[in-house]
């Protein structure tokens, strides 16, 4: 790039390697190369470049502290989501699970389904289908029998 530079005005070609050139330690010094040369006191001109160099690194630190930060966050409130893969497969063993239970009379269904599905005790089942909870304990192994046969080759 320099060497297309060359030809060019050194007005022209600063234009154009500031706005081409990223921002660099290096690239401040090659477009103020003419001060350099007349520098009366090179160690306050290096102190004054360093310390700039150290405020610029702090700057980026503290934007990639925030950024790091700012994912973290995002990662922990996208913990509570399953993953694609995650409802993929629990579609698979639903239809497994509703294939199986196609073998149970419509009682034992809904036992199962008012069990495992919304946490309802036998008692509570026992009274929603107006059957005795012993009743409902033998639906429960009709379906947990029929979806270990339709689980099992």
């Amino acid at each position: 790039m320099l060497g297309c530079l060359a030809g060019l005005e050194r007005s022209w070609a600063v234009l154009i390697t500031q706005l081409m050139l990223p921002r660099t330690p290096f690239c401040a010094l090659w477009l103020s190369w003419d001060s350099l040369l007349g520098i009366r006191e090179p160690r306050a001109y290096l102190t004054t470049t360093a310390k700039r160099l150290i405020v610029d690194r702090i700057r980026r630190q503290a934007l990639e502290e925030v950024h790091l930060t700012e994912l973290a966050i995002f990662a922990e409130a996208g913990e509570g989501y399953p993953s694609p893969e995650q409802i993929v497969a629990t579609l698979q063993a639903l239809e497994q699970i509703a294939v199986a239970l196609e073998g149970v009379s419509v009682k034992a269904r809904e036992a199962f389904l008012l069990h495992f599905l919304e946490g309802q005790s036998h008692a509570e089942i026992a009274t929603h289908l107006g059957v005795s909870t012993r009743m409902v304990g033998k639906y429960l192994v009709q379906s947990l029998s029929c979806c270990l046969q339709g689980v099992t080759p």
